[in-house]
């Protein structure tokens, strides 16, 4: 243990004796100008902090001086009355505040009393009560505001984390001051009773114990009263300020000095109006102009320096931010900016601005949050940030999403319209203009909110705009997560991975394979919308296999086969056939026949005729299963799988193509259509 902490310890434990133990009059009038300083010095910094943060030990300290507050006044009070005496400090104040006069120091010391009490205590406690709740009730607001900020790019991963714990501990702050506030006002109750028992027990004592004479001990124990009670409640005054100034101070730039003189005269031709005021008053009044005339002039002066200090300022603001932007367009970094592509990217026309404008009902920031974290969940891919910004070249209802700098999708939007897709069979009573669903195409109707409920009873999908958006920003991302995962990803998910599963992570990268590898054989699961969420099955696959191949489509392979119960659950229900078209052997032998083996791995070599009549065979079967309502799923042996992959996915991307080794022995298979050559 630190010397400072073991200090800390020592010190507790003595205030806690000094409940108990005798304490001598000679150390009293020390530890009595101890809590004084303290209390000053606990006042002068929370006068000058900027933050709350930056005084978050206050509560704790705030009840280490209210048990070291009583302490000294259980201690005085057990010198007082066995002692009729209680130090210098004690003998000082209360001689100097009466000025021979008992009655007089009574009255100051009530006054303090209900100063500290009824004033600054009681309304530290309420302000200190208020805060905590709002601050509360504001945590989910703020938090929903850095996660917009982070996905509008205007800050980090880094910064949104600060952000979030700096709102946890203003919160965890604000209730500490709740509770803690309740110290000081049971430490003034405490005051006003133990000067009553001093009082009157001293009075007592004083004749029975020491044998004083009446006037002798009341003069003596009401002195010793009131030096007793000043020289506890002057620091408890001083502690009660400072819990008021902590709690109060919100939103601030500087300290309470700075805070005082930038705000109050931040409006110099106020101070003309107010030293006008003051002037008058002692021209037209019986006070005289010999006591206002001076203010008035000081306060006029103090306005024409302000107001001259302020014309300088914004001229030195001005030809700053001027040299700053020319500075910026000169320097290299102004180009090199440029060279920053985005990730993902949803630019729009103006028309679609209150999609994005929360002031105007728009939750497209909201929705994208919800979008980041539904890829995680689906994909086990973080997706980056998405930029948002608007586009005047672009048509006013018109969108435009992009992948890493290069369009991928477009569309158009109209607001205050719902977008109506058929069920199949058209109603004739719904009417609208036509438009095509930009997710997946499908014919649909840009309709009214008086046709809306029309068209939901003949049973039409209707959906808002914003939902539109989402649901094709969706889509999109799940179709191009493979371009989304580089190094720098996979270097960020192995990290995550490696504070859980530090010895696999370890087996794995270096020593057997590289981040490139793995990042090449995530990207290839991601192609085909298989979720690499469960990394440790993933990590475990590649590391039993890695030392016999570093071919990223073998590999592939066997972590598709060690994720058969996800696959399995991805394309079937509980209890439900999984319906799929299979490979005849005649295609199966004229693929594997086709493979060519190198040294830089296998690739498949059909002649253009053979590919052209496997993609008319293969679609002749998908149409079939589309036609009947069905997903179509084709079913290969595990060796030809990724080789048919190759072909289909040139025209049928969204087609899956699965291996009898990636389903579980438990489901059950039907073949509903076979491709032969």
């Amino acid at each position: 243990m630190k010397a400072r902490d073991l200090t800390i310890l020592i010190g507790i434990i003595c205030i806690v004796l000094m409940l108990v133990i005798p304490v001598p009059v000679g150390l009293m009038d020390v530890l009595i100008v101890l809590n004084i300083s303290a209390a000053l010095m606990i006042l002068l910094i929370s006068m000058n902090t900027q933050d709350a943060l930056q005084f978050s030990i206050f509560p704790s300290l705030l009840l280490i001086t209210t048990l070291f507050r009583l302490a000294l006044n259980v201690s005085t009070t057990r010198n007082i009355l066995s002692k009729a005496e209680a130090g210098e400090v004690v003998q000082t104040f209360g001689s100097w505040v009466a000025g021979g006069e008992i009655a007089i120091g009574f009255v100051v010391f009530l006054i303090l009393v209900v100063v500290q009490f009824i004033v600054i205590t009681k309304g530290s406690e309420r302000v200190a009560e208020v805060a905590a709740r709002f601050t509360l009730d504001a945590m989910p607001g703020k938090q929903m505001s850095i996660d917009a900020d982070l996905n509008a790019g205007l800050i980090n991963e880094q910064q949104a984390r600060e952000r979030r714990k700096k709102i946890e501990r203003e919160a965890d702050f604000y209730g500490s001051m709740d509770g803690a506030s309740k110290f000081v006002k049971g430490d003034a109750i405490a005051s006003i009773i133990i000067l009553i028992i001093n009082l009157l027990g001293g009075f007592v004592i004083g004749m029975t114990v020491h044998h004083f004479s009446f006037q002798e001990s009341l003069s003596t124990f009401s002195v010793l009263t009131i030096g007793d009670g000043l020289v506890s409640q002057i620091p408890a005054l001083l502690i009660s300020t400072a819990t008021g100034l902590i709690v109060t101070r919100a939103a601030s730039e500087g300290n309470l000095a700075h805070d005082v003189t930038s705000q109050i005269f931040r409006y110099p031709k106020l101070l003309y109006i107010v030293a006008g005021t003051v002037a008058l008053l002692g021209i037209l009044t019986p006070i005289g102009p010999l006591a206002t005339l001076p203010l008035a002039g000081l306060l006029a002066f103090a306005g024409y320096r302000m107001h001259h200090v302020q014309q300088q300022r914004q001229q030195e603001e001005e030809l700053l931010e001027e040299e700053q932007q020319i500075e910026e367009v000169r320097s290299p970094e102004s180009v090199i900016s440029l060279l920053q592509v985005d990730p993902i990217e949803f630019e729009f026309g103006y028309g679609l601005i209150p999609l994005a404008d929360t002031q105007q009902g728009g939750d497209l920031l909201d929705r994208i949050i919800m979008i980041r974290r539904q890829c995680a969940l689906e994909l086990g891919l973080v997706v980056p940030v998405i930029r948002i910004r608007d586009n005047i070249q672009l048509k006013p209802n018109e969108y435009v999403i992009k992948i890493k700098g290069s369009a991928v999708a477009r569309g158009e939007l109209l607001l205050g319209h719902y977008l109506a897709m058929s069920p199949g069979l058209d109603d004739d009573s719904v009417v609208g203009i036509e438009t095509t669903e930009p997710a997946f195409g499908l014919p649909a109707l840009w309709i009214d909110e008086a046709m809306k409920e029309r068209a939901e009873l003949a049973g039409y999908t209707v959906v808002d705009p914003p939902s539109v958006v989402a649901t094709h920003l969706t889509e999109l991302i799940k179709r191009h997560a493979h371009e989304l995962i580089g190094r720098q990803e996979t270097k960020a998910l192995v990290d995550n991975l490696k504070e859980s599963y530090p010895a696999l992570v370890e087996e794995l990268i270096p020593s057997i394979l590289a981040v490139g590898d793995v990042q090449k054989v995530l990207s290839k699961l991601l192609r085909e919308k298989i979720s690499i969420r469960d990394m440790v099955t993933i990590f475990e696959t590649l590391a039993d296999h890695g030392n016999y191949t570093k071919d990223p489509d073998i590999l592939t392979e066997y972590v598709r086969q060690a994720l058969s119960r996800q696959i399995t659950q991805q394309y079937t229900h509980q209890g439900d056939t999984l319906r799929v078209i299979t490979v005849g052997p005649s295609l199966e032998k004229k693929i594997a026949e086709s493979v060519q083996s190198t040294e830089q791995g296998s690739y498949l070599a059909l002649d253009p005729v053979a590919t052209q009549t496997i993609y008319q065979k293969l679609s002749e079967q998908v149409h079939k299963q589309i036609q009947s309502g069905q997903q179509p799923i084709v079913l290969a042996s595990p060796t030809i799988r990724m080789y048919l992959r190759q072909i289909v996915e040139r025209t049928m991307q969204d087609i899956p193509v699965l291996s009898y080794s990636e389903l579980e022995p438990s489901i059950e298979v039907q073949s509903i259509g076979v491709v032969n050559l």
